[in-house]
């Protein structure tokens, strides 16, 4: 037993090790990491050679990378805390966590970092924006990348449709997430909701009504989170919006 455990925290000592070596080597591009001319992305590390051997050893070797990740984050170092987001989920894809938390640290933490730095105080407000764009697609592209290992998880979507109405202000792209993520057998019942209240923002109050028409007879009865009701009343809502528009009567509500 006190072999495995001394083999175990040698192989932790030799990974978080070739962790220092790459934050080391990236450590010359620094200056213009932050300068952000370079992509923090780039900077990623290969610990693959080490995957096969480590076995069981890896959630416990995530925890311990998400634990000096989050020392990196309590620093605003943005570089080290980008390298961590992409090497804890190389060492362990499995927990959600990992993804969804890490995307979230690149789309809002990060973007602060950068627009807190003396240049970007100062910069024009669409320099700015384009920080704030840069950071949102790479966490998107976190979040796809999650789904090679999660294909059928609603959470994931609902994360990329939050990060394309808050961030990217793309309502047809949320829409279209929140869609993908109410497909999802794990599927929470707000996303479909959320579909359609984006269509009518979108001036697609047919297609929102189509929708939810749909939707009402698929809701279970007796279940509070459903909000059967709710459904129904929206689609009198716009029932009673479209009738008007047309000048006729949309009377065709269930």
């Amino acid at each position: 037993m006190n072999s495995k455990i001394g083999f175990g925290l040698a192989l932790t000592a030799c990974l978080l090790g070739l962790w220092q070596i790459e934050r080391s080597l990236t450590s010359s591009a620094r200056e213009e990491c932050l300068d952000w001319g370079l992509d923090p992305e780039t900077a990623e590390v290969g610990p693959e050679l080490l995957l096969g051997v480590l076995g069981g050893l890896r959630t416990a070797v995530a925890d311990l990378i998400w634990l000096r990740l989050a020392v990196d984050w309590e620093a605003r170092d943005a570089v080290a805390t980008s390298v961590g987001v992409d090497l804890v989920t190389r060492i362990d894809p499995a927990p959600l966590y990992f993804w969804i938390n890490g995307a979230r640290i690149l789309a809002y933490d990060v973007a602060e970092w950068r627009l807190g730095a003396p240049e970007a105080r100062r910069a024009p407000a669409a320099v700015r924006a384009r920080i704030v764009r840069e950071q949102a697609e790479r966490a998107r592209r976190r979040l796809e990348t999650a789904r090679r290992h999660h294909p059928h998880c609603a959470a994931l979507w609902i994360e990329q449709a939050n990060l394309e109405l808050n961030r990217l202000h793309d309502l047809r792209a949320a829409a279209a997430s929140y869609r993908r993520a109410s497909e999802q057998p794990d599927a929470p019942y707000f996303a479909a909701r959320l579909h359609a209240e984006l269509l009518c923002r979108l001036g697609e109050k047919r297609a929102a009504l189509a929708w939810l028409t749909s939707l009402l007879p698929r809701l279970p009865a007796g279940v509070p989170a459903a909000n059967a009701a709710v459904v129904r009343s929206r689609i009198r809502d716009l029932a009673r919006e479209l009738g008007a528009e047309a000048g006729g009567d949309f009377d065709t509500v269930p």
